[in-house]
């Protein structure tokens, strides 16, 4: 589930940046009216404007919908925790008699404070 989400997110990405790209800035008219560029296209003078602004739009609820699932599903994900804290649970029993193994043991952290020596 995790990575379709993820999939619709770099399409909905990859489309808000296709379509701000391919978007005319607002001085654009000026400059097609001194002839520079021809201003009609396929949907027509506004009709571009129109279509890109809603597509644009469309994408851009997909992007943030999308990044708030990944969000919501990244937060309740079950994990193993974290390594400091399963190295705490974890009880290992170390045969000290053995002068072998006494080079081995790893002493366990020691609450904030109680490292001061008196």
């Amino acid at each position: 589930m995790e990575k379709l989400v993820l999939v619709i997110h770099v399409i909905a990405a990859l489309g808000v940046i296709g379509l701000v790209l391919l978007q005319h800035g607002k001085g654009a008219d000026m400059g097609a009216s001194f002839g520079s560029g021809a201003s009609g296209s396929l949907f027509g003078v506004s009709g571009s404007a129109n279509f890109m602004s809603r597509a644009t739009a469309i994408f851009v609820l997909i992007f943030f919908t999308t990044s708030l699932t990944l969000a919501y599903m990244s937060s309740h994900k079950e994990s193993g925790g974290s390594v400091v804290k399963a190295l705490a649970e974890k009880s290992v029993v170390i045969d000290t008699s053995n002068p072998a193994t006494k080079a081995d043991v790893v002493k366990p952290p020691v609450a904030p404070g109680q490292d001061i020596p008196k």
